[in-house]
């Protein structure tokens, strides 16, 4: 079925950052029947997706109570909400979120036929060892270093192994993203975000020191990727979901390049027209075991299946980032 603007489209996590901005994109492309899913409750995400045009809020608790009540189907899901804070430990916490009620999506979607994008994560990689390439199989072979990490994993094994499946389904492996709508976030916000707020009070940004002899201090690499990109794949996704052309399937999500800490706070120096002013701190001892010093995301799959918009360079991401919402704390 092709999707058109009048679709009915659930978007779930909407309150939150990368949804929202989702929903703010769909906006912008005419698509108003939209239902929004997601733990409404706190204030601070308010902003994100009250003034959007949609359809309904729905709660994420009560979301399968829902559909069984409504006398049609929607006619695609992104399911891009999850319990995504790295520092919670608990991971029964994480199998509620990111396995079980996922796991409940896929079946809605398995039975009605509903295409599907949903959030996996580069946090399944671990350190690293094994690569960062998206090939299906690699997934029996990763060892995340955290409960979130496991908890995506899981799933994205999960659904590999489902002889029924969604007429079309796409898992997104995020790297690490920033932009807009993340205000609510706190410590698990994007660097760019603290950046931000370290420059506004103290005129400085404090960078973790390197405790590994092959990196210097502040070079230590992850694949930063643009809201604006994330959401146009997603996009991209669904519209092509019915030509048969895209294969089902694990998808990397980032740039492509990987880039050093020190090259993103002194980009959003350069948003605010600052000299960058950095120091080093050691790094908590607590998560120097767990720690990522390179990601970067084989982004061949995307591109061979058809992707060809080009993605935001660091530097340009992080300027338009800065300059047009973080200074005026504009949504998107």
């Amino acid at each position: 079925m092709k999707i058109h603007s009048n679709s009915s489209i659930v978007i779930t996590g909407a309150a939150g950052f990368i949804s929202s901005c989702l929903v703010g994109f769909l906006n912008e492309k005419g698509f108003t029947n939209l239902i929004l899913v997601d733990d409404f409750s706190r204030a601070d995400k308010e902003a994100n997706w009250k003034s959007k045009r949609y359809t309904t809020t729905v709660e994420r608790s009560e979301f399968f109570d829902w559909l069984k009540a409504q006398p049609k189907h929607p006619d695609f899901i992104f399911h891009l909400g999850a319990r995504t804070d790295t520092t919670e430990f608990n991971y029964a916490i994480h199998e509620a979120l990111n396995v079980v009620y996922s796991q409940k999506i896929w079946e809605y979607c398995t039975l009605h036929n509903i295409p599907l994008v949903y959030a996996s994560s580069a946090a399944t990689y671990g350190d690293g060892e094994l690569g960062y390439d998206d090939k299906n199989e690699l997934a029996y072979q990763l060892k995340p270093l955290n409960p979130y990490g496991v908890s995506k994993n899981e799933f994205d094994k999960w659904a590999l192994q489902q002889e029924d499946q969604p007429p079309f389904w796409t898992g997104l492996k995020f790297f690490n993203v920033y932009g807009p709508n993340e205000y609510h976030k706190a410590r698990m916000a994007s660097v760019i975000w603290h950046s931000f707020n370290q420059i506004k009070k103290d005129g400085k940004v404090k960078l973790f020191k390197s405790h590994r002899p092959d990196f210097k201090d502040g070079e230590q690499l992850r694949d930063f990727v643009y809201v604006k990109d994330v959401i146009s794949v997603c996009f991209w996704l669904m519209e092509n979901s019915d030509t048969g052309e895209i294969e089902n399937g694990l998808y990397n999500l980032g740039t492509g390049k990987a880039r050093a800490f020190r090259d993103l706070v002194i980009a959003t120096f350069k948003g605010l027209n600052l000299e960058p002013v950095i120091e080093y701190i050691d790094m908590p001892e607590d998560i120097r075991d767990k720690y990522q010093y390179f990601t970067e995301a084989n982004m061949n799959k995307l591109i061979t299946a058809g992707y060809s918009q080009p993605f935001y360079s660091l530097e340009d991401g992080v300027v338009d980032y800065v300059r047009n919402y973080l200074v005026s704390g504009n949504y998107y």
